[in-house]
C-alpha cells in the first residue's frame, strides 16, 4: 500500500504529510514534452499539484544542460490532469543511463508515486533509453510512516539537495502580519538596523554585482566551512539565467562603503527561495542580515509569493546541535520561522537490480572522483 497524502496549511503548503485513508491507485503515462511546453516550460511546472520547485525550472535546466548532464522534460498525465517534471539526465559506460528527477516528481498524492515511476520506466523501456535507475526526490515530509511505505518499493540513496531539511515561512499574509509571525528577535533585530540607518540595497544583475556575492559567500565558507562554494562561473551562469527570465534579486549591505551582507532569491512561481548569501566576519551593524532577509521578504510578496523558503537548515531533530556543520545558519533562518519542514530526499527506483548494485557499490564514487578531478565542479 502507498500512502495518501494532502497538502499542509499555508506554512507548509508544498509538503506533504501523511493520512492513513486509501484510494485506488490512478494510472498514469508518461512522454518528452512537446517543444510548445517546453517553451512555456515554467508556466507549467508552477501549475504543477504542489506549485513546482525553482530546480525544476526552466532557468535551472539551462544551467545544468551540457555541464554534464542533459536535460530531459517528462510529462506525467493521468485522468486529464499533468505534472511537469525535470529529468537530468547522465549516461555511463557499462550501466547506461541515470535519471534524476531533481525535487520530483510533483505528484498530487504520494500514493500517486508508485504508479507514476511505473509509467517513467515503461516509457523509458519503450523508448529503448536503458535507464537502469531513476533517482527522485519529491517534496513528501519525512514521517516513520513516509519513509517506510517509501522504502517498500525504493532504495533510500545520499540526499544531495541542502534543502532536504528547511525552514519555510508563510508569507501570504499582509506584512504586519507576517512581521508578527517570526520572533521577537528577528523582530528586534530589524527594527534596530533600521534604526540606526542600515539600508538595504537591491542590486541589479551583472559582473560586478556577481563578483560582490560571490565574494562574500567565499568569505562565509572561508570563516565557517559551512558548505562547499562551486566556482564564480557557475554561479555567473546560475544567476544570469534567472535573472534574465525576470525570477531572481539580489540584496545588499554596505559597510565603510563595500557589501558586508548579500542575499540572491529567487521568484518561482508563489515560492520564493533564499538560495545564495554571505557576509564578511565581525561587522558592526547590528541586524543587518535580518533586515536583508525581510527586505527580501517584502519584494518577494510584491512579486506575488506566499511561501519564503530559506533553503537549508540541520534536521529537524539536530537544530540545537552545535556540532552540525549548518548548526549557525540553522540558528539564523529559524529566528524568523521556528518550523523545520524534513523532507524525505533522495530514494532511487531500480529498473536493472545488477546495474544498480555495482553504482552504489562503488561506480558512483569513481564518477563523481573523476568528474571533480576533470572539472573541479561538484558532480549533482
Amino acid at each position: 500500500m502507498w500512502l495518501h497524502v494532502r497538502t499542509q496549511p499555508r506554512v507548509q503548503n508544498r509538503a506533504q504529510t501523511l493520512r492513513l485513508d486509501t484510494a485506488p491507485l490512478r494510472e498514469f503515462t508518461a512522454r518528452f514534452a512537446t517543444a510548445e511546453e517546453i517553451e512555456n516550460w515554467d508556466k507549467h511546472v508552477t501549475a504543477n499539484p504542489n506549485g513546482g520547485n525553482m530546480l525544476a525550472s526552466a532557468a535551472y535546466a539551462s544551467v545544468k544542460n551540457g555541464n554534464g548532464w542533459s536535460a530531459r522534460f517528462l510529462v506525467l498525465e493521468s485522468a486529464g490532469t499533468a505534472s511537469y517534471n525535470l529529468v537530468l539526465e547522465r549516461k555511463f559506460p557499462v550501466l547506461g543511463r541515470l535519471w534524476y528527477l531533481i525535487k520530483g516528481p510533483d505528484l498530487g498524492a504520494a500514493e500517486d508515486l508508485k504508479p507514476a515511476l511505473e509509467a517513467c520506466a515503461a516509457f523509458a523501456r519503450s523508448r529503448k533509453l536503458n535507464v537502469f535507475t531513476i533517482k527522485i526526490e519529491p517534496d513528501i515530509v519525512s514521517t516513520p510512516e513516509a519513509r517506510a511505505q517509501l522504502a517498500a518499493g525504493l532504495v533510500k540513496a545520499p540526499n544531495i539537495q541542502s534543502n532536504d531539511s528547511t525552514a519555510l515561512l508563510d508569507i501570504a499574509a499582509p506584512e504586519n502580519q507576517v512581521f508578527r509571525s517570526i520572533s521577537s528577535r528577528a523582530r528586534n533585530a530589524v527594527r534596530r538596523a533600521e534604526r540606526e540607518g542600515c539600508a538595504v540595497v537591491q542590486q541589479e544583475p551583472g559582473p560586478e554585482t556577481y563578483r560582490a556575492l560571490y565574494d562574500l559567500m567565499a568569505d562565509t565558507v572561508n570563516a565557517k566551512g559551512s558548505m562547499p562554494l562551486r566556482s564564480l562561473e557557475y554561479y555567473t551562469r546560475f544567476w544570469d539565467e534567472f535573472c534574465t527570465r525576470g525570477q531572481g534579486s539580489f540584496f545588499f549591505v554596505y559597510e565603510d562603503g563595500k557589501p558586508s551582507v548579500g542575499a540572491f532569491v529567487i521568484n518561482y512561481g508563489s515560492k520564493a527561495t533564499y538560495k545564495d548569501g554571505g557576509s564578511t566576519q565581525n561587522r558592526k551593524q547590528y541586524g543587518d542580515s535580518h533586515l536583508v532577509q525581510w527586505s527580501a521578504i517584502l519584494r518577494m510578496q510584491e512579486l506575488g509569493c506566499t511561501e519564503y523558503d530559506f533553503c537549508g537548515t540541520p534536521p529537524s531533530g539536530l537544530i540545537k546541535d552545535k556540532s552540525h556543520h549548518l548548526y549557525g545558519m540553522g540558528m539564523f533562518k529559524t529566528s524568523f520561522t521556528k518550523t523545520v519542514t524534513d523532507f524525505v530526499g533522495c530514494y532511487d527506483y531500480v529498473l536493472s537490480p545488477v546495474r544498480h548494485a555495482l553504482w552504489v557499490k562503488g561506480a558512483e564514487r569513481v564518477f563523481r572522483r573523476l568528474e571533480t578531478a576533470r572539472t573541479g565542479q561538484q558532480f549533482y
